[in-house]
């Protein structure tokens, strides 16, 4: 397989971005209406329940893939305890699913967690959403509860999922080889943005990012 194809103003890009930042205003408005419609004014009460601080840097992150200018997936994590992130804010545009997006911006995220030091991941999400259950054991999360239960008769599921330390993550160009892809005979790739930004200090990861349970919406 030859050299990858050159990026283009379609393909999409994974980028930080604050929790208000206005890029980000499709994910909450979207969240905030398919939440209602699945729970009622719980839906509403969850998107308010959590300061928007937790979601920046340097304990917490907020990541949009852009296709162009617009968002069309992203997720954030936040502290849970000194080793632990959790995830929030997981979403799919309606008309952008079923392309793998929610499964980059959650590697993404468990990437930018490990650097950020962070050993384990945790989330939970809502009974009445089954994609969402789907798409984290789909990428290895353990369920924390029993699979054969009528979810409704649970309520918040919970998942976890061990990282590995940070230097021994495979390398980007390590994993495009295991992709089909030779990294020795084609240029070397610069790291996305947001991966950039990870490696810089507190204020200059803040700088670079200027820009109770419901969570994972991705068909």
């Amino acid at each position: 397989m030859g050299p990858r194809r050159p990026t283009t103003a379609r393909t999409p890009v994974i980028r930080p971005a604050r929790i208000d930042d206005p890029l980000a205003r499709p994910l909450l408005d979207e969240l905030r209406r398919e939440y209602t419609e699945r729970y009622g004014p719980i839906g509403e009460s969850e998107l308010s329940a959590v300061p928007d601080h937790h979601f920046a840097p340097p304990h917490g992150l907020l990541l949009l893939l852009m296709e162009g200018e617009r968002p069309v997936a992203g997720g954030a994590f936040r502290r849970h305890d000194a080793n632990t992130a959790e995830v929030k804010r997981m979403w799919t545009a309606s008309d952008s699913r079923r392309r793998g997006h929610a499964r980059r911006v959650l590697a993404a995220l468990e990437r930018a967690a490990a650097d950020a030091g962070y050993t384990r991941m945790h989330l939970t999400t809502g009974p009445r959403q089954p994609e969402a259950r789907a798409l984290y054991l789909a990428a290895g999360y353990t369920a924390r509860f029993d699979l054969t239960a009528d979810p409704e008769t649970i309520g918040p599921l919970a998942f976890d999922k061990e990282l590995p330390p940070a230097p021994e993550r495979v390398p980007a160009r390590d994993r495009e080889r295991d992709h089909g892809w030779d990294p020795e005979r084609a240029p070397a790739q610069a790291p996305e943005p947001w991966e950039a930004a990870l490696t810089a200090d507190p204020a200059a990861r803040a700088d670079a990012c200027v820009v109770p349970w419901i969570g994972g919406l991705d068909r």
